[in-house]
């Protein structure tokens, strides 16, 4: 087996701190074909779908790849822009925001689970630019396996094919990070000043399997606290909120109560106004733009609601890159590397006759 060298290497380059930013993924297009591919990568993953391999290829190829894409297509026909999927346009502008806020000692680039550019396209553009030390924040505040776990799986996988492993550093969660937690409120009080306060705050969260729960994955706690430290920043009593969750699957039960079915029921209990804030996505998506900001809305209309509000995602608001910047500085002391060092390692090499 060969191992992936570096094409540019040379011991005059300066080290960097590496931030790879990493997030769900998107298909190239809205087209059947591009979702066929994106959905078979995305749902192959064992930690998405916990069924025995054999079955679950049974399914997935002879029933779920032959109906899915086209529907999800449509879907994703209603939320693309111009500049391409949502969720990489988002994405990249978080990307290039950061990289302005860290300065020349980090290199940060984008990489997603799933589609393209791929995780490993990303960590190659950082090894080439002299990253020698990585740092991975997985843009999804809860830690989740089936998120946060499946992204240092594709991690270990590019590592296996490198022949110098750069140092590396994984942010698990960052569901209770004071920043985050406040970039949260600062967006929900931004639209209650231009828009009002609704009778209700949905705290809207993408939905996992139940049993995930029960062996043992700390998401559903997360999203509770992450909801409980966001209801008391904004001096909310626990009727004025509600934490669902969202985009279930298939027959068996998920983390309840569901966001659909709750924004159904709402408005027989008297409750005719929600804001809808989705504090798990980092950025927004189909899940946002789409699943909540049309289809849900749709359900609360037509079961009596008046007014509903979808509260945008953090995407690349300064608030959110105040965040995360902090986050990154947080879990990156310690190495920085001085010029002196650097200097000091090239002359040794040229001293023991090294080209490079």
């Amino acid at each position: 087996m060969g191992f992936k060298g570096l094409t540019s290497f040379s011991h005059q380059q300066g080290d960097k701190i590496g931030l790879l930013l990493v997030n769900l993924g998107t298909p190239d297009a809205p087209t059947a074909k591009a979702l066929r591919k994106y959905l078979g990568e995305f749902l192959w993953d064992p930690r998405v779908v916990e069924i025995p391999r054999p079955l679950w290829w049974l399914i997935l190829h002879g029933i779920i790849l032959r109906i899915r894409p086209a529907k999800s297509a449509k879907n994703y026909a209603q939320v693309w822009t111009d500049q391409g999927s949502p969720l990489l346009t988002h994405s990249l502008a978080q990307r290039d925001q950061l990289q302005r806020r860290l300065g020349d000692d980090f290199i940060v680039e984008t990489g997603m689970r799933y589609g393209n550019p791929s995780i490993a396209s990303a960590i190659d553009a950082l090894c080439e630019q002299g990253a020698r030390k990585i740092l991975v924040l997985p843009l999804y505040p809860q830690y989740c396996g089936a998120t946060t776990a499946s992204t240092f799986d594709a991690i270990a996988k590019d590592f296996k094919r490198r022949r110098w492993l750069p140092e590396l550093r994984f942010i698990s969660h960052y569901h209770d990070f004071d920043p985050y937690i406040q970039a949260c409120c600062d967006a929900i009080r931004a639209h209650w000043n231009s828009h009002g306060k609704a009778e209700k705050l949905v705290l809207s969260y993408h939905g996992v399997p139940r049993f995930y729960l029960d062996k043992g994955d700390p998401y559903f706690c997360e999203c509770q606290k992450t909801s409980r430290l966001i209801a008391e920043n904004l001096g909310l009593n626990p009727s004025d909120y509600i934490t669902t969750f969202q985009s279930r699957f298939g027959k068996a039960e998920w983390l309840q109560p569901y966001t659909d079915k709750t924004l159904q029921s709402l408005p027989t209990a008297g409750i005719k106004s929600v804001d809808v804030f989705c504090p798990g996505f980092s950025a927004d998506c189909l899940e946002t733009l789409e699943e909540i900001a049309v289809e849900n809305k749709g359900y609360f209309l037509a079961a009596g609601g008046e007014h509903f509000h979808y509260i945008a995602a953090l995407n690349s608001n300064d608030a959110h890159i105040n965040a995360l910047t902090a986050l990154v500085r947080d879990h990156s002391q310690g190495w920085q590397l001085s010029p002196e060092s650097i200097n000091l390692r090239a002359q040794r090499a040229k001293a023991f006759g090294s080209a490079s």
